[in-house]
């Protein structure tokens, strides 16, 4: 696949239809906590969103949903304990876009499939990633920045939260586009990654927005470009990589509420009301913006839809950037 193409395809991905449709039946009421389990350790954009939405979640289920980190090999341990879990209705998932569309295709022996062994319930936020740098390195903007890895090629290092994860993908998608070599350093989650960033111990990272947006307000590190189709509003100053030449890198990261394969359909509809309500509210969704997140939500059949696009076409990302796990 061409990058026109994928880019094409992207974009029609990113722009397909995420509203609900109409009040679905709520049968089922859950009698005890539901864990709600984030496949990255705490601090990173995905553990963000889970913590507001399961906040708001409990308050109409009447029982406590309980965020649970369950962390490794780039987001797959936490992804396999729910599968394995009993399709009762009390273990649900964050999932993203890494472990949902990407895994797959770097992952051959992981023992399950998302698209098979897990049944969607709803969208729940999409996001921008930014690119950013320790204050240490001499670039002032995007493309002094290019034009410094450009001259000392695989001599910087960028961090991101694991193979596969968006953070590595969206960085690397950023190096086949802008043709530039930059040393990929993995880690288990993008908060540490992040942290390694501020401390200078990696020079760059292509972080969710979420996650990097407090670092880059307090100054410890420097936001040089963000990834989506339009600046932030809440980084106005911040270019796009479209408006730096390098629109074939513009990506989105979404995540995406599921539950073990064969959760019986009232359940599901209940948990998909109750999220679409969630984040129908107003107030949500400001704390969700002020985090750089949008809340988004779908029907379980155009999760599924979006999630099989999704996995065609980070296939072909993978192959292109010749992309493989340690």
């Amino acid at each position: 696949m061409n990058r026109t193409t994928r880019r094409s395809l992207i974009a029609a991905s990113l722009a397909a239809p995420f509203l609900a449709r109409g009040a679905l039946a709520q049968s089922w009421a859950p009698t005890r906590p539901i864990r709600f389990v984030v496949p990255f350790p705490p601090g990173g954009a995905t553990d963000v969103v889970a913590r507001v939405l399961g906040e708001g979640m409990q308050g109409r289920l009447g029982q406590a949903v309980t965020v649970e980190n369950r962390t490794g090999a780039g987001g797959n341990v936490g992804v396999e304990n729910v599968v394995r879990s009993p399709a009762d209705g009390y273990s649900i998932l964050m999932g993203t876009t890494g472990t949902l569309t990407i895994n797959p295709h770097l992952y051959t022996s992981m023992g399950f499939n998302p698209a098979n062994d897990l049944a969607p319930i709803s969208m729940a936020f999409a996001t921008d990633h930014v690119l950013i740098v320790h204050p240490s390195v001499p670039a002032q903007t995007a493309q002094e920045f290019l034009a410094l890895v450009r001259t000392r090629p695989g001599a910087l290092s960028y961090g991101s939260g694991g193979n596969g994860t968006s953070t590595h993908l969206v960085a690397e998608l950023f190096k086949l586009v802008a043709r530039v070599d930059i040393q990929h350093v993995p880690y288990r989650g993008s908060a540490p990654a992040l942290n390694d960033t501020v401390a200078g111990n990696v020079q760059a990272m292509l972080d969710q927005l979420p996650s990097a947006l407090g670092m880059i307000q307090a100054g410890r590190v420097r936001a040089l470009a963000v990834t989506g189709p339009r600046r932030s509003r809440l980084l106005p100053d911040v270019p796009t990589l479209a408006e730096i030449g390098l629109a074939e890198a513009q990506a989105t990261s979404w995540g995406a509420v599921m539950a073990p394969a064969n959760t019986p359909a009232p359940i599901v509809d209940r948990l998909n009301a109750t999220i679409r309500e969630v984040l129908a509210d107003a107030a949500v969704q400001a704390r969700l913006a002020a985090a750089g997140a949008d809340a988004v939500t779908s029907t379980p059949a155009e999760l599924a839809a979006m999630m099989q696009r999704e996995t065609a076409i980070w296939g072909s990302v993978v192959r292109e950037a010749r992309i493989t796990v340690n």
